[in-house]
């Protein structure tokens, strides 16, 4: 695979739309007997990825990173929605039009050691994308994996050994050979380097930007270290709960976030500066299931700035803060499944699990001044509570408590020059304050 070679297989210019995605969503396990409600991995993503550019993908744990990736080069199939590529739509290949379509995209996945099969050697483990879509012949596809080996750095003898002899940076140099094979467009790597160590990620990350610039490729790059994506990545889309929360420039963005989230996910990186008085924002709690998101801003029920209803807005924040982490317990309860002897115990009048307000109340409530006007209305939830009544506890306090943060999801407001665009209610003229996204604990 020379230069020249991939040089010439590029059609369109840099800079121009490969990748555009529309509304995308990828559920699991809708319509199953005990739960029919899916797992919402990813919920209306649009996004789109030049020509050339490295599009970092950033969020934390379970918030839909993989399955995006997966989802753009059909791994999973999408629920609804467009991926487009060159205008194409992929999620409606079958076939041999979509066995076709895959030469154009390629993954490396997190693990360079799970992803590689220990039965076959190295030059079998490459040579499988060009034995599958039958690549010129048997002769031609031993000299190109061998010039594939020069490429990523390893050496032609490497094309008999397995992967149980090499290190996990040269497993990886192995797996970047594969995804190259059969000279891709665009390559979605899913934490490459996540599992190495840093000088041997330093390594990697290098590779691949010389193979970027060497035959114009387009990534997708997926990860939790922020710092790795700052140095590598044009663009950052930012992702909480199957939703993108922020995308925009990298420097922009890492330099001025705008979107809650984006602010809190970047106070946690490591300041090297032991003089520096930043602050880091944690962030209370988890994630809510993604069977049962929000209504709202996906981010709703962990924001640190949230809107708050017009006749609560001077409420003590210690107090506000207890009333938000109440409303999330209300609503972890009316999800758990009561098991049979729980439902029994219900019946008889006698004490369960699920009956123990008093102490939940004492432990949130018991330090702070709590206004009447307030504590009727967690009287009032009580009530529901104690009344096995979990699901109307939940609706009574988003009504009482809820703002438009609970109620509408947001839109994309573009917020700079550059296009960059952020998912929050916040910047809605009515809801900008002087002190817009600073959380009420660093007030």
């Amino acid at each position: 695979m020379s230069k020249v070679q991939q040089t010439e297989s590029v059609s369109v210019e840099e800079g121009e739309t490969l990748v555009e995605v529309n509304d995308l969503k990828t559920y699991y396990g809708e319509g199953g007997l005990i739960d029919s409600n899916p797992v919402k991995a990813v919920d209306g993503v649009s996004l789109n990825i030049k020509r050339g550019e490295t599009l970092g993908l950033v969020g934390e744990s379970g918030c839909g990173k993989s399955t995006l990736g997966r989802t753009l080069i059909q791994l999973e199939s999408a629920t609804s929605g467009e991926v487009l590529f060159d205008g194409t739509d992929v999620t409606e290949l079958s076939g041999a039009d979509l066995k076709n379509w895959r030469r154009n995209s390629q993954m490396v996945f997190q693990d360079p050691e799970s992803s590689l099969n220990d039965r076959m050697t190295v030059g079998e483990i490459i040579r499988e994308p060009l034995d599958v879509h039958d690549w010129k012949t048997p002769r031609e596809r031993r000299k190109h994996v061998r010039e594939l080996l020069d490429v990523v750095g390893l050496r032609p003898e490497h094309y008999y050994r397995y992967p149980h002899q090499f290190s996990g940076g040269q497993r990886q140099r192995i797996g970047i050979a594969r995804a190259l094979a059969l000279e891709p467009e665009f390559v979605v790597l899913d934490e490459p380097v996540s599992a190495l160590d840093v000088s041997v990620q330093a390594q990697i990350l290098n590779l691949l930007e010389d193979l970027q610039d060497e035959f114009g490729l387009t990534y997708l790059f997926i990860a939790h270290d922020l710092s790795v994506v700052r140095h590598i990545c044009d663009r950052v889309a930012v992702m909480y709960l199957g939703h993108i929360m922020e995308l925009g420039d990298t420097e922009e963005l890492f330099e001025n976030p705008k979107n809650p989230y984006t602010i809190s996910l970047l106070s946690a990186i490591p300041e090297p500066d032991p003089t520096s008085d930043r602050e880091r924002i944690t962030l209370r709690g988890t994630p809510p299931s993604p069977r049962d998101p929000p209504k709202g801003c996906p981010f709703s029920t962990r924001c640190p700035t949230k809107i708050r209803p017009e006749e609560f807005e001077d409420v003590d924040d210690d107090l506000w803060v207890a009333i938000e982490v109440f409303r999330e317990v209300v609503r972890e309860r009316s999800r758990a499944e009561r098991s049979t002897t729980d439902q029994l115990k219900e019946l008889l009048g006698m004490e369960t699990r699920f009956s123990d307000i008093g102490e939940i109340r004492q432990e949130l409530f018991g330090g702070l001044d709590v206004p009447r006007n307030i504590e009727k209305h967690i009287d009032e939830t009580a009530g529901y509570i104690e009344n096995n009544d979990d699901e109307q506890a939940r609706e009574y306090l988003r009504d009482v408590f809820g703002s438009i943060c609970d109620t509408d999801e947001p839109d994309d407001f573009v917020v700079s020059d550059s296009g960059r665009f952020s998912h929050c209610h916040r910047h809605l003229d009515e809801y900008e304050e002087p002190d817009e996204f600073t959380p009420y604990s660093m007030r």
